[in-house]
């Protein structure tokens, strides 16, 4: 059925005012409330005289999810109404426009989408952090803000992990937007928070170049996902960088486990590109050779759901850890005790991404001379002394990055790092108590205090033993 819905209408307190979309599951219209100044939009399911009970199922689902999430990633939720008489949510009207109206633009300079896609990954990653898993990022459902950020819309494909998934339940076939449809949703698999990353890796290959890595499929065409490698972007925009290619053929790997662990680890690698690791992925030109995609076609074949973890867990698993590393003469041995802390936290975080950091302190007030007496680069010499301390690790080159941040306020400086990168973990060392220390206040001390994550403070035995005695 559909109502018969018009200007001036009331519905439960809510004034409709403008009818300004139809889309294929939903109407939407600009609503008002009285003495309340916040724009809002009605969302009405499109439910038609007709068998299909997805639209109904979409609505419920999105029902069910959006009173729970918070943040300036997504809608604020203002309220519900139920199937009888007629069903209808209202949220925050989100002032801006949705990346869809940059599509006739295409391709645009790669530059501005880094920056567009450091943002959405960032917003993913505050979505799956609330045990949502979206499943259908595309250009429509990603909306700007006037201040700049990124706000996720429509979830009426939406899982959350500690609400019943009405679509696994009540249909068996995928769902999502083909273009930008994961391997393992074609599969049925709605269980994993890396189809969000491949969805987001389509959306940077089309805005780079100005084609859909795998086209518009139709009915089985959509399996050939499972096989077919995209025409790396180089290919078809010279200009890509060969790290931005690898960034973006990372997100579109068949294997939610070759792709990023989570979003804020991609956010990561698109906020600095200079330390994104290069792989034969960067260099390709061609798509893979016959034989090697006959042999991922007879793989799949046999394809069945991959075995994926709950959304807390994979989170959990890969966490971003941020080693505070003090590389100031004497303090040798609080870097030893601070490696081998970090060790003990890779030993139990097997997928951690480790950011190594330094701060190279500068003054508030004074001109700073970031040269020594030879005209070297302290900030060089930094960095060369901060890969040293971390190629003692031994993990993987693509989990380890370095950072020499230049400020006044070291503990500041890490304390906003660790914000805007979604850090989990710090681990920071402490040097020895003093008079003048307690009197001031300590890095540690303060980037404990005001960290946005758990914080581990390091200090070397003998500090220990001198504490202790």
């Amino acid at each position: 059925m559909r109502w018969r819905l018009e200007p001036g209408q009331v519905i439960d307190g809510f004034t409709l005012q403008e009818h300004i979309s139809t889309g294929g599951m939903a109407l939407l219209w600009i609503a008002t409330r009285e003495d309340d100044p916040t724009p809002l939009v009605m969302k009405i399911p499109l439910l038609l005289d007709s068998d299909d009970p997805l639209p109904i199922v979409c609505f419920e689902t999105e029902q069910m999810i959006m009173p729970r999430l918070t943040g300036p990633h997504v809608p604020r939720f203002v309220a519900a109404g139920p199937l009888d008489p007629m069903p209808y949510i209202v949220m925050e009207r989100i002032p801006g426009e949705s990346l869809k109206s940059r599509l006739d633009e295409v391709p645009l300079p790669w530059p501005e989408v880094v920056a567009t896609g450091a943002k959405v990954a960032r917003a993913l990653h505050d979505l799956h952090l609330q045990k949502v898993i979206h499943l259908d990022i595309k250009p429509s459902n990603v909306m700007i803000r006037e201040t700049g950020e990124v706000v996720l819309i429509d979830y009426g494909f939406a899982r959350h992990e500690q609400l019943p998934d009405l679509l696994a339940e009540e249909f068996r076939e995928p769902f999502g937007t083909t273009p930008y449809m994961a391997p393992e949703q074609v599969l049925q698999d709605r269980a994993d928070p890396r189809s969000d990353l491949f969805a987001l890796g389509v959306m940077l290959y089309f805005f780079v170049t100005g084609e859909r890595p795998f086209g518009n499929p139709r009915g089985g065409q959509i399996r050939k996902r499972l096989w077919r490698d995209p025409v790396p972007p180089r290919a078809l925009a010279p200009d890509c960088p060969p790290w931005l290619q690898e960034i973006i053929l990372r997100c579109l790997e068949v294997d939610p486990k070759d792709r990023y662990a989570t979003a804020a680890q991609l956010a990561l690698d698109l906020d600095n590109p200079d330390q994104v690791k290069l792989t034969e992925r960067a260099e390709r030109l061609e798509r893979d050779s016959g034989m090697k995609t006959f042999r991922r076609w007879l793989k799949a074949r046999k394809a069945q759901p991959l075995e994926t973890p709950n959304i807390a867990g994979q989170l959990s698993r890969a966490p971003i850890v941020l080693a505070a590393v003090d590389l100031s003469p004497g303090a040798e041995d609080l870097a030893e005790a601070l490696r081998l802390m970090v060790q003990r936290v890779l030993s139990l975080e097997t997928e951690a991404r480790i950011a190594c950091v330094n701060i190279l302190k500068t003054s508030r007030i004074a001109v700073d001379i970031l040269e020594d007496a030879e005209g070297n680069s302290l900030h060089v010499q930094r960095l060369v002394q901060l890969q040293h301390w971390g190629s003692s690790l031994e993990i993987p080159d693509e989990r380890i990055s370095y950072s020499v941040l230049e400020a006044p306020d070291p503990a500041a400086a890490l304390v906003d790092y660790a914000r805007h990168n979604n850090v989990d973990h710090i681990v920071i060392g402490a040097r020895a108590s003093s008079a003048l220390r307690r009197y001031l206040g300590s890095v540690s001390s303060q980037v404990v205090a005001e960290a946005p994550c758990s914080v581990t403070v390091v200090r070397t035995p003998r500090d220990r033993r001198e504490a202790n005695g």
